[in-house]
């Protein structure tokens, strides 16, 4: 990532709501999969939530991605 993106990057979780709250709950979901992926062995419920976070993750990461195109 380019010096100038991270700056805008920056600059938008300082200024912008939307994104700041999005990034957060990116990060949240991001260690929840983290926890979950650290077991040896995952019950089929697992599975499931695994699938369901990393969608809703794709999701927060693609409200970010339209919220930089404006910016940039």
């Amino acid at each position: 990532m380019a010096m100038k993106e991270e700056e805008l990057i920056e600059r938008l979780m300082r200024e912008n709501e939307d994104f700041l709250k999005a990034k957060q709950a990116h990060a949240e979901l991001a260690r929840q999969l983290e926890e979950l992926e650290k077991k040896p062995f995952l019950t089929p419920p697992e599975e499931i939530e695994i699938k369901i976070l990393k969608k809703k993750k794709l999701a927060y990461k693609d409200q970010m991605e339209k919220i930089l195109m404006q910016y940039r």
